[in-house]
């Protein structure tokens, strides 16, 4: 995983999550509490509730993003450009600073004037975005959007979304961000808990995540909340977030957003991570965040490797009960053999019965079944369970529906 420097702060595997506070210089914003359009006050703000409370990163926004209003052209977006620079100039506290736009010629001008990075809302729809980031050495978040400077974000599916990400390719300093929220009347809050629930899949470019979705729709109508109540439930999506490899969180309420981040940090996985390469005539080692094929896919796909070994890079675990005889024997059957890429173990069995030669009509032992049926693990890669579910099919009917569901777990 690439990490990325923006100007002095450090994003990435290697870090901490960052939590990017918001101001709006916008009256049309919709979220009251982040909008200003005088200097001093908005650097109070800026003071107070996000550096104080602990962001990492201010992004300001010059125009609302919302789709039902007319789109600022370039001129009208650095026509307001000098409050936020002004604001920028007035601060006191120490923050990476983010303009949000989508056009070259504004990230040029605020880079210019002190501004840090880039949250490029189109995801360089504007192809002479990379460029401008590039001259000024500056980070660069991508939304993934279509090639359309007046539809941010409109993109539902999420192998569409994964793939507009690389519109117009990426600088050495980018940040994804795959675009939650309302950006368009076809996308659904289904759409956006299916690109939550495959978060993971972000992480195969090798680029730090951003996510934004502090009080967003889909979370919030979960559990039945209003705006003004649905901080919970930001809380607790930003800990699984981070957890599931997000590294930057983009959020209006700072202080809050910090600790769910922080927790989610402490107990995600740890992963094997060597420090060395080619340079220092070492092998470096990553253990790459893969739970499913899809995932392991896209990392496959950025390394221009072989798809087929993404089905050997899961192994998924089952615990199955009320097994009969008859369908222990036909699963130690399917999985004796070396190579099928699955194993399966059965409940209450002595160490030295593991060593008896299973066959597809021994049924078992009697003595472990009882009342309910059997049970044991089912062990396996995707591929290896499908095979074992084809070598037992016809066995019963309730060893078959049992085992349907497996073929769909890890794709």
């Amino acid at each position: 995983m690439r990490n990325v420097d923006a100007a002095g702060l450090g994003i990435g595997d290697d870090h901490p999550p960052r939590i990017m506070g918001v101001l709006n210089v916008s009256a049309e914003s919709p979220y009251d509490p982040s909008v200003y359009d005088d200097p001093g006050e908005a650097a109070e703000y800026v003071d107070e509730e996000l550096i104080g409370e602990g962001a990492d990163i201010v992004d300001v926004g010059l125009e609302s993003a919302n789709k039902d209003l007319d789109v600022l052209s370039a001129e009208q977006e650095l026509d307001r450009l000098d409050t936020a620079v002004e604001t920028l100039e007035s601060t006191s506290g120490d923050a990476v600073w983010s303009i949000e736009t989508r056009y070259h010629e504004v990230a040029d001008a605020a880079l210019s004037q002190g501004f840090d990075m880039v949250n490029d809302i189109c995801g360089f729809a504007d192809p002479e975005m990379p460029r401008v980031c590039r001259e000024h050495d500056a980070a660069v978040s991508k939304m993934a959007s279509p090639p359309d400077l007046e539809r941010p974000g409109a993109i539902e599916d999420v192998d569409d979304i994964y793939e507009a990400l690389s519109m117009n390719g990426f600088t050495d300093k980018t940040i994804l961000d795959p675009a939650f929220g309302g950006w368009s009347e076809a996308k659904t809050h289904a759409d956006d808990r299916e690109t939550f629930r495959r978060l993971r899949e972000f992480r195969g470019y090798g680029r730090p995540l951003l996510v934004s979705i502090n009080r967003k729709s889909f979370l919030k109508t979960i559990a039945g909340r209003s705006t003004e109540e649905a901080l919970p439930v930001s809380l607790a999506a930003t800990s699984m977030a981070v957890e599931r490899g997000a590294h930057v969180i983009r959020t209006h309420d700072v202080a809050e957003t910090r600790d769910a981040a922080l927790v989610g940090a402490e107990f995600a996985r740890d992963r094997v991570r060597s420090v060395g390469g080619a340079e220092a005539g070492e092998v470096a080692v990553e253990e790459l965040d893969v739970t499913t094929v899809r995932e392991a896919e896209r990392h496959l796909d950025r390394l221009d490797a072989d798809r087929s070994v993404a089905g050997d890079a899961v192994v998924r675990t089952y615990e199955l009960r009320g097994l009969a005889d008859e369908a222990v024997g036909a699963l130690r059957a399917a999985t004796a053999e070396s190579g099928v890429g699955a194993a399966f173990a059965l409940a209450g069995s002595a160490a030295h019965e593991a060593a008896v030669q299973p066959s597809a009509t021994d049924g078992g032992k009697p003595d472990r079944t009882g009342a309910d049926g059997g049970a044991g693990l089912l062990v396996g890669t995707p591929a290896g369970l499908s095979a074992v579910r084809s070598s037992v099919s016809g066995v019963s009917a309730a060893l078959d529906a049992g085992l349907e569901p497996i073929d769909n777990t890890s794709k």
